[in-house]
């Protein structure tokens, strides 16, 4: 049996799919599984156990449907058994339909049910670790009760009480306005004396965390945004204390991690997108607007998220004084 599942866009979708791919993993023991995913988010892919190949895809290398057609043309030597395709695009589907998957299995959307053998309605209102399941469920005709949301990455020799601080999120809905997080950054250096909070971000956040930190003056902060990887980012969070976090991909990182996350919610509904383990998870949220959660990726009642801005800061270092001494 050879399977090859197309993992969705994004790094969070992408952490939470690792369930998907355990799954998996218990319902065909004996097969080879193969994923498919975006070269930007390639290193996350080395961090999933149970991975034979991974077959990395750029738009820039196959640009358009024409482009996509040939890539998935391309697996066809692999012969592969089944296709699953986890994200909703026309393009994944066009991909799995060149592919020449015997089975090709994905979610009834942008028509997905001419270029798969099978397509399933997507379920409303499921978490989106038990959405990617349930496609699994429902071709197997078995409930899965052992959803596993997990990465291992090694562990660098960090500081005893280094606190991974994200406050980025490709959203502005979800991302920290600037005078809330140096109120907040304040707030940890008062309240967290021999603590180093070292802040990370993709190379295009690299200049909101310059700014974001620019005239604090302290030998607690570590600016690392642009300065690593996606594996490196993984290693840094797996060695630290916390991870403080927006509602954004790498709060699921520092998750499947196991690694104890704090994330600060806006705009996103916590029922559907937070991190999917609870052991070591704290979901902060204002809460008292009746906007919240809007799911926008932008503001377009406040212009800045008021739902950000309110947070309540005691909540905060409260959640991290649990994992954390206290000087």
């Amino acid at each position: 049996m050879k399977i090859i599942i197309r993992l969705p866009n994004w790094l969070g979708d992408v952490v939470m799919s690792t369930a998907f791919i355990y799954a998996t993993r218990q319902l065909y023991p004996g097969a080879i599984i193969d994923v498919i995913i975006k070269k930007e988010l390639g290193g996350i892919a080395s961090l999933i156990p149970g991975i034979n190949n991974i077959h990395l895809f750029s738009k820039q290398d196959h640009k358009g449907l024409s482009g996509v057609y040939r890539f998935g043309k391309s697996l066809r030597t692999q012969h592969y058994d089944i296709f699953f395709n986890l994200p909703y695009s026309l393009s994944s589907f066009v991909m799995a339909w060149a592919s020449n998957a015997k089975q090709r299995i994905g979610f009834n959307k942008e028509g997905g049910m001419f270029l798969l053998t099978q397509a399933f309605q997507k379920p409303a209102n499921l978490h989106r670790v038990d959405e990617y399941v349930y496609l699994l469920e429902k071709l197997s005709g078995k409930t899965i009760t052992n959803k596993q949301v997990k990465l291992i990455a090694a562990k660098p020799n960090l500081a005893n009480n280094t606190v991974i601080v994200n406050f980025n999120s490709e959203a502005s809905s979800r991302r920290m306005p600037l005078d809330k997080g140096r109120s907040i950054i304040n707030t940890l250096i008062k309240n967290f004396k021999d603590t180093t909070f070292t802040f990370v971000g993709s190379q295009k956040e690299a200049a909101f965390v310059d700014e974001l930190l620019a005239g604090i003056d302290t030998q607690m902060l570590q600016n690392m945004a642009g300065k690593t990887d996606l594996k490196g980012l993984a290693k840094l969070m797996a060695g630290s204390r916390a991870v403080l976090t927006t509602d954004s991909g790498p709060a699921h990182l520092g998750n499947a991690l196991g690694t104890p996350t704090i994330v600060l919610f806006g705009a996103g509904n916590e029922n559907n997108t937070a991190p999917y383990n609870k052991q070591g998870l704290e979901v902060i949220r204002y809460g008292e607007l009746a906007c919240e959660p809007c799911v926008r990726n932008s503001c377009k009642l406040y212009g800045i998220p008021k739902c950000m801005e309110m947070l309540d800061e005691i909540k905060i270092i409260k959640a991290l004084s649990l994992h954390l001494n206290h000087a």
